[in-house]
Formats: C-alpha cells, sequence, structure tokens
C-alpha cells in the first residue's frame, strides 16, 4: 500500500470524525479497486461510508488529475474485521483471530487462536494449548473472528 496514500487519506477520514482502520488497493487498470474501512466507536452506518467516500474521492480527483481509473469502497472492518498493525491486534486482546502466514510457522500456515498478547509488532497467539509469536508483517492476511453465543 501506498504510503504517500495512507499520509493523504488519514487526514481526511480523521477530520470527518472517523478512524482509518484500513486502506487497500487491489487490481490493476480498469479493474482497479481502492477499499477504505473505516471506524467508529458509535459503529458505521451508510450515510457515513458515503460522507467519507464523497470527501476521499473529491480528494483524490484533484490529486490525480493525471487520471487513473479506479472504483472507490468505504465500508466498516465488519465483525470478522482485518486485523493489519500490532496495534489493531491490541485492541483486541483476549479476542479470537485467523491468521494466514505467508510462510508456515511450526509447518502451518493457518493458524487461529486468542490473541494473548501484543508487543509492538509481534502478537502472541494462543492455539491448540501453545502460544506462537507472530511478527505482523509475515502474516499474509489476518481478521478477527467473532464468537457468536446461542
Amino acid at each position: 500500500m501506498s504510503q504517500r496514500l495512507l499520509q493523504l487519506l488519514e487526514p481526511i477520514v480523521t477530520d470527518l470524525g472517523y478512524e482509518l482502520w484500513h486502506l487497500e488497493s487491489t487490481g490493476a487498470g480498469r479493474s482497479s479497486v481502492l477499499r477504505l474501512y473505516i471506524d467508529s466507536p458509535d459503529g458505521i452506518a451508510l450515510e457515513d461510508c458515503e460522507k467519507v467516500s464523497r470527501e476521499v474521492s473529491a480528494t483524490l480527483d484533484v490529486e490525480d488529475a493525471g487520471g487513473s481509473e479506479y472504483q472507490l469502497e468505504v465500508s466498516s472492518p465488519g465483525l470478522d474485521r482485518p486485523l493489519v498493525t500490532g496495534a489493531h491486534f491490541a485492541r483486541f486482546v483476549g479476542e479470537r483471530a485467523r491468521v494466514n502466514m505467508f510462510a508456515p510457522v511450526d509447518g502451518k500456515r493457518k493458524l487461529r487462536g486468542t490473541i494473548l498478547a501484543v508487543n509492538g509488532d509481534t502478537v502472541d497467539l494462543g492455539c491448540d494449548d501453545q502460544t506462537y509469536s507472530l511478527s505482523t508483517g509475515d502474516m499474509a492476511k489476518a481478521r478477527l473472528e467473532p464468537v457468536f453465543e446461542a
């Protein structure tokens, strides 16, 4: 993800009263998608996404006068929100997460467990009576795993 894009958009989202939870860009050319996940202590409604989308779109139109095409998507991170940074994991210590690693750890690429502790960008994940210390930089993908009680 472009650090420049993050530095451009984060203040806009923050000024509107939201947290820019995550920013991802996929595809290329006409199939390029720029996805912003926004969050707020009060939750996110459709109107919030529309407000952020208008402001971000206007800013991108001005900044990218050369004009690359993209589809802009703004949404809530949801219950199974992506976890990208150490701060994301720290916010959910004690909760369950699914983590896919770029390279196997003890022969496993996919881990599911409880977030036990976070130190910087190192996450201690408790899985099957074992604790794994994982660097967020080694994670291909991580998501919060919501637990629904009957």
